[in-house]
This record gives structure tokens, C-alpha cells and sequence, in this order.
């Protein structure tokens, strides 16, 4: 698994098996808290199977899922680098098993081992990409255009159609920053128009999506 992940690349089998033995495997039922936003943690996951959001929310418990990650995925980097409190929320969506490793074993392994601390600042630059691409979005785009954004990016392909998995309307409405009931009358118009098909927390994308409705 760990030869999978970006973090890890160009690494010998020798540095991987010494990264090992420092990690600890988990297990997390559906639906669990990994960390919550505000609290003084500093370890790394590496998500070995399942899926998880990423997420922040205020008082009133209002939520902004700032993304969705699945099998090699890794979060929580930023607290290698610092002391700050969690800069957001974690949980699981389905069960999941994560691999862990506290940022001062992190750190004692990959200080000799510059080539891991360039793959972690690609990473935190990725992010960074990603999060301005969303704030360009919210600022640009209606809540159609949110939405079908949205779709595209987590569309894989699968039997020469578009299918985006495990996501519910209300986890759309939180990552465009719309109601769950807007996001329902734009998926109802798509699926009446013969764009898509709905099956559960499954969206099948059977034609190009128009650019406005």
C-alpha cells in the first residue's frame, strides 16, 4: 500500500519497510470521528481502505465538506509541520481502515530522507490548487455550475460512462455551498433530461452535461 501513495514515490523497499515499523493500523467503523476540527493532534493517516470527508462546521453545526478521499489517499500532513490545532474535521463514510504514524516518528524517519519532505510539499501544493480552484468556483459559478463541476471531478469512468460513487445530495450541497433541496431539482432536471441516472449514492453520467440549465 504505502508504494502506492504519492508521498512514499521514489522510495526503496528498504526505507518503506523501515516507515513500517513505525505505523499503526486501525480499524474505523462507518460514520466515526477520526479527528475534529480544533484539536492539538499531529498525526499523519494514510487511508489503506475506505472512504472519508473532510469537513469544516460552526456552532450551529453548518457544514462545508472541503473534500472526499478513498483508498491511498493521506490526510492530517499539515501537522508535520507545525503545532496548530486541526484545521478541520474528519470522518468516515463507509468502514475503513487507516494506517497511522505521530509526527515525531514522521519526522525522525523522513529527515533522512529529503526526497519524502519535496513529495510532502507537492502534496501540500496540490491542495493548496485544489482548495483555490473551489474558492474560484464559489465565487464565479451558480449552484448549477457548482454542481456539474462537482460531478465531473469525481466521475470515473466505467463502461465508457461517467459514474460518480459514494456521494449523497446532501454531501453535494455541502461541498457547492447550496441546500440539499437545490441540489435535488438540478439532479431530478439532469435525470429528466436523460444527462444522468441516479442509483442510491451512485450518479451515472450517460450524456455531456449542459453548460447551463
Amino acid at each position: 500500500m504505502l508504494e502506492k501513495i504519492a508521498l512514499f514515490s521514489g522510495l526503496s523497499a528498504e526505507d518503506l519497510t523501515t516507515l513500517r515499523a513505525r505505523i499503526v493500523r486501525k480499524h474505523y467503523p462507518r460514520n466515526t470521528i477520526v479527528m475534529t476540527q480544533g484539536d492539538k493532534t499531529s498525526s499523519l493517516y494514510l487511508i489503506d481502505t475506505g472512504t472519508v470527508k473532510v469537513f469544516v462546521s460552526d456552532k450551529d453545526g453548518n457544514e462545508f465538506i472541503l473534500g472526499i478521499l478513498e483508498g491511498k489517499d493521506h490526510f492530517g500532513e499539515l501537522s508535520l509541520l507545525d503545532e496548530d490545532p486541526r484545521a478541520a474535521s474528519v470522518m468516515t463514510l463507509e468502514p475503513c481502515c487507516l494506517w497511522t504514524i505521530t509526527q515525531q516518528d514522521f519526522l525522525a524517519w523522513a529527515r533522512q530522507r529529503p526526497e519524502v519532505l519535496m513529495n510532502l510539499i507537492r502534496s501540500l501544493v496540490k491542495r493548496i490548487r485544489i482548495l483555490d480552484d473551489d474558492l474560484t468556483s464559489l465565487a464565479l459559478l451558480d449552484v448549477y455550475g457548482r454542481t456539474v463541476r462537482l460531478l465531473l471531478q469525481r466521475s470515473v469512468e466505467v463502461d465508457h460512462k461517467r459514474v460518480v460513487d459514494h456521494i449523497t445530495q446532501q454531501e453535494i450541497a455541502n461541498m457547492v455551498g447550496a441546500s440539499r433541496e437545490m441540489v435535488s431539482r438540478i439532479l431530478k432536471g439532469l435525470r429528466q433530461g436523460g444527462y444522468i441516472e441516479l442509483d442510491g449514492k451512485r450518479i451515472i453520467i450517460k450524456t455531456p452535461l449542459p453548460r447551463a440549465w
